[in-house]
C-alpha cells in the first residue's frame, strides 16, 4: 500500500488552503460585489453568508477529504459508490478552470513586465484589447497571440515544477513563500492607495451603508455567491488539500481560520481597490459609481489608468500591483491543477510524476485556446458558464447527496468533532441540510431566468451553445463515464479501511 504524501505542518497546511482561496477574484471580484450591494451594509449578509454556508461547506469538505484519504473520485467513492461520478464532474471543472485561469496568470505576468515602463500608454483599453491581445471576434480563434504564449510558458513550467517536489517539498514550500509575500505587497499598495487625493472619498463610496439594500433578495444571494465563489470549494480542492493532512488534525478550527483569512483579505483588497478608484474619479473629475468595474477591466484596464495617473513611483505601484496579481494566481493554479493530478494518481494507480506531467501538459495544451486572438472572448464564455453550471450546480447536488441522499452529515460530524477542540453542533447539520442548498437553488433558478432574458455579455447565441453550453454538458459527461472505469481493488478497501 502506498503511503499517502502529507503537508510537514499544520501551519503549511493553512498557508496551502488560504491561499487556494485567496485568487484573482478576491482582488477583483469582491470590491464591487459589496459595492454594488449595500456598500458596509453589505458586510452583514456576507458575514452570515460565510458562518452559515462558507464555513460550513470547507468543514465538511476538509472532513471528507480527511476522513476518506483520497482524490475527489476517490472520497466521493468511498463515501458511497454512488457519488463518483460528482467526483469526477468537480475534477473536470477544476481541469476547465485550470487552462484559462493560467492564461490570464500570463496576462498578469506581461503587465508586470510592461509596469517597468508603462507600456500600455495613454489608452490602456486599447492597449489591451488591441496591441496586446489583439482580440478577435466572438467565435473566432485567429492565431496564437506570442506576449501572451511566452508567459504562459513560464506559468506552466512553474506550476509543473512545483508540483514535481509533491505535497510537502512543493505545494506547501510555494505558498509559505508566495503567501506572506503577498500580504506584504498587497499592504503596501492599500497604504500607498490611502494616502492618495480622493481615496477618501473613495472608501466613503465603499463602506457607506445602504441599509435599505439589506431586504432586497438579490443583495443576500450576491453575499452567499460571493462566499461560494471565493472559498475554492465545491471543485474537489480543499477535499484534496485535507486527504494529505496528518490523522490527527483539527478540522473545524482549520477550516475557521481558512474562511476568516480568505475574508480578511478580501476587505483588504476593497480598500485598497476603492482607495485608487477614488483617488482615479478624483482625477478625471466625475464621482466614484462611474469608474467603479469589476474582473479583467478593472485589472488591465482601470488600474493602468490609475497607475499612469499617480504623483510618483507610477512603476513601482504597478510592478507591486501586477505581480499581486501573479502571485495570488499562481498558489490558486497550483491547488486547481493538483485536484486532477491527485484523480489520476488515485484512479489509475501511476506515479505522481507521471500524473503531473500527463494533467500539466494537456491542460497547458488546452491552455493554447485562450492564448489565441479569440481568447479573450472563449474565456469570458467559459468562465461564465463553468462559474454557473459548474461550480454551482456541482455545490448544490453535493450538500443534496450529502445531506439528504446518502446521509452522511452526522457521522462526517463526529469525526470532526472527535479531532477537533471546536465542536460543531445542530447549526452546521441545518447550513448544510436547508440554507445552503435552498440559497443554491435560488441563485441557479435566478441565473438561468436571466441566461433566457438576454444572452450573457451580448455574445452571439450560438456562440455561448458551442463554447459555453456544451463545455459544461462534456464534463458532466465525462464525469459519469471515467465513474465507470473499475478501481484497484486494494485502494477501494484496504486503503479505505486503513483511512477510518
Amino acid at each position: 500500500m502506498e503511503n499517502r504524501q502529507q503537508f510537514a505542518s499544520r501551519y503549511g497546511f493553512i498557508m496551502a488552503a488560504v491561499g487556494s482561496a485567496v485568487g484573482l477574484g478576491n482582488i477583483w471580484r469582491f470590491p464591487a460585489v459589496a459595492y454594488e450591494n449595500g456598500g458596509g451594509a453589505f458586510l452583514i449578509p456576507y458575514l452570515i453568508a460565510l458562518l452559515t454556508a462558507g464555513i460550513p461547506l470547507l468543514i465538511l469538505e476538509f472532513t471528507m477529504g480527511h476522513k476518506y484519504r483520497g482524490s475527489g473520485p476517490l472520497s466521493y467513492f468511498r463515501m458511497n459508490k454512488g457519488a463518483e461520478w460528482l467526483g469526477w464532474w468537480q475534477v473536470l471543472v477544476a481541469f476547465v478552470i485550470s487552462t484559462y485561469y493560467a492564461v490570464i496568470i500570463a496576462w498578469a505576468l506581461s503587465y508586470t513586465v510592461f509596469s517597468f515602463d508603462l507600456k500600455w500608454g495613454d489608452k490602456p483599453d486599447a492597449f489591451l484589447v488591441g496591441e496586446y491581445l489583439k482580440v478577435a471576434d466572438p467565435g473566432v480563434f485567429g492565431s496564437l497571440v506570442p506576449g501572451v504564449l511566452i508567459p504562459l510558458l513560464i506559468v506552466w513550467i512553474v506550476t509543473i515544477a512545483v508540483l514535481f517536489k509533491g505535497v510537502a517539498k512543493g505545494i506547501e514550500k510555494l505558498n509559505k513563500i508566495f503567501l506572506p509575500l503577498l500580504f506584504i505587497m498587497f499592504t503596501l499598495i492599500v497604504i500607498r492607495a490611502i494616502t492618495l487625493d480622493g481615496a477618501a472619498e473613495g472608501l466613503n463610496a465603499f463602506f457607506e451603508p445602504r441599509w435599505d439594500l439589506l431586504t432586497s433578495g438579490k443583495v443576500w444571494v450576491a453575499a452567499y455567491g460571493q462566499i461560494f465563489f471565493s472559498l475554492s470549494i465545491a471543485f474537489a480542492i480543499m477535499i484534496t488539500y485535507s486527504s494529505y493532512l496528518p490523522k490527527k488534525s483539527d478540522i473545524n478550527n482549520n477550516a475557521f481560520i481558512t474562511g476568516f483569512a480568505n475574508s480578511g483579505f478580501e476587505l483588504l483588497a476593497g480598500i485598497g481597490v476603492f482607495a485608487a478608484l477614488g483617488f482615479m474619479a478624483q482625477q478625471q473629475g466625475v464621482p466614484v459609481d462611474e469608474v467603479v468595474k469589476s474582473g479583467i477591466g478593472l485589472a488591465f484596464m482601470v488600474f493602468p489608468s490609475i497607475i499612469n495617473s499617480f504623483p510618483g513611483l507610477n512603476e513601482v505601484f504597478g510592478v507591486l500591483f501586477f505581480l499581486s496579481l501573479v502571485f495570488a494566481g499562481m498558489t490558486s493554479l497550483i491547488s486547481i491543477v493538483e485536484v486532477y493530478v491527485a484523480a489520476l494518481q488515485d484512479k489509475f494507480s501511476i506515479s505522481r510524476s507521471k500524473a503531473v506531467l500527463f494533467g500539466g501538459l494537456v491542460s497547458a495544451l488546452f491552455s493554447l485556446i485562450y492564448a489565441s486572438n479569440g481568447g479573450l472572448n472563449f474565456l469570458d464564455i467559459v468562465d461564465h458558464f463553468i462559474n454557473t453550471y459548474g461550480i454551482v450546480l456541482s455545490g448544490l447536488i453535493e450538500v443534496i447527496l450529502i445531506g439528504w441522499v446518502f446521509k452522511k452529515l452526522g457521522e462526517l460530524q463526529n469525526h470532526a468533532n472527535s479531532l477537533s477542540d471546536l465542536r460543531t453542533g445542530s447549526w452546521w447539520v441545518i447550513c448544510l441540510k436547508f440554507v445552503t442548498p435552498v440559497l443554491l437553488g435560488y441563485m441557479l433558478i435566478q441565473l438561468v431566468i436571466t441566461e433566457f432574458k438576454e444572452p450573457y455579455g451580448g455574445y452571439p447565441v450560438d456562440a455561448l451553445i458551442k463554447y459555453g453550453a456544451v463545455t459544461s454538458v462534456t464534463i458532466i459527461l465525462l464525469g459519469v463515464l471515467l465513474s465507470f472505469l473499475k478501481w484497484d481493488k486494494n485502494k477501494t478497501a484496504k486503503e479505505h479501511k486503513e483511512a477510518m
